[in-house]
């Protein structure tokens, strides 16, 4: 195991205190338990998003901490669900008043710990809401889940919904907004390498030099299969048209396009990607007006890419468009 760390053990921690030396203008670090507020929390009168989740994915969701985003971010362990006391005390943090919406992924432990934070924090007077998403359209049932695992799909909503609580939209518009972003968006990703979980010391899964995995989770979780290293036209074709039929996305409609590398992966292989994406979407009579392109939910040093599309119509563009000011994201200001 080759990484920049010191002690498996001091990976988050050491973590959490480089970025609160980095970005003190965006974000205050909370520790014992740990989670991440924006640095003007509590927002009075606005909704409050609150998302989190094991650690090893960033940016997501620590990096996602600010305006136009997410209000709290609750890190794990690495790979590893975050506790429904980090869950709580990050609500209670971020709560103006307006009530709080938790962003959920589908992993089985996520969903458990939240619903349980959820419960306590109703039961000192925050109105809260969660959103579960699921939009892998790989595998039904993974190794973390019960149903779709959660992926790309969840940076869009964070960055759409932070933009609708920034409005003052309330809890209810906010909430029904991540279930329609939720319905409209799938997502579907590949590996070409294992990734190596710092207190495991040795890759998580074994993939042969000239394979690849079709279908992979963000956890190392299997795929749909493995087979032979295809060219990247191939693999993107591969990974387009499960989503494509999925939804199912049809001849006229306007999408954002995420092209996403796994943390091991440079930008000149993701652009070759995002070329022929477009094409295929373009061939369907699908319109790209949208597109995000980089490594924003990540699996440790993982080699590979996963590919996100979501239905767009004016509202979720002008959200989009909408200034942020994150440490992953930022535009607009």
């Amino acid at each position: 195991m080759k990484k920049l760390i010191n002690k498996p053990e001091d990976v988050v921690l050491e973590e959490l205190q480089g970025i609160e030396i980095a970005h003190p203008d965006l974000v205050k670090i909370h520790y014992d338990p740990n989670f991440i507020v924006r640095a003007d929390a509590p927002v009075k009168g606005k909704v409050a998003l609150v998302s989190g989740g094991g650690s090893g994915h960033e940016p997501m969701h620590g990096g996602f901490v600010g305006k136009g985003m997410l209000d709290a971010a609750c890190p794990g362990a690495v790979f590893t669900s975050p506790t429904p006391d980090q869950m709580l005390e990050a609500t209670k943090a971020v709560d103006g008043g307006a009530g709080v919406l938790h962003i959920v992924k589908n992993y089985t432990g996520d969903v458990m710990n939240f619903e349980m934070a959820a419960d306590l924090a109703k039961g000192e007077g925050i109105d809260v809401e969660a959103v579960v998403v699921d939009d892998d359209v790989a595998v039904k049932d993974s190794l973390y889940t019960a149903g779709r695992r959660g992926v790309g799909l969840t940076v869009l909503m964070e960055k759409i919904v932070g933009a609708a609580a920034e409005e003052g939209r309330s809890l209810k518009e906010v909430a029904d907004l991540a279930r329609k972003i939720n319905s409209q968006g799938r997502s579907m990703g590949m590996a070409l390498t294992s990734c190596t979980v710092p207190h495991a010391g040795k890759p998580t899964f074994d993939l042969p030099e000239d394979e690849m995995e079709i279908g992979i989770g963000i956890h190392g979780e299997p795929g749909r299969t493995r087979m032979k290293i295809k060219p990247a036209d191939e693999i993107t074709e591969m990974l387009m048209m499960p989503i494509i039929e999925d939804l199912p996305f049809k001849s006229g409609d306007e999408v954002l396009l995420f092209v996403n590398g796994m943390g091991g992966t440079p930008l000149i292989e993701l652009y070759i990607i995002y070329r022929k994406a477009v094409e295929i979407a373009e061939k369907h009579g699908i319109k790209v007006v949208r597109k995000l392109i980089g490594p924003y939910i990540t699996s440790l040093e993982m080699a590979g890419t996963s590919i996100t599309m979501l239905k767009m119509d004016s509202d979720l563009i002008k959200l989009w468009d909408a200034p942020v000011k994150t440490a992953g994201l930022r535009w607009g200001i």
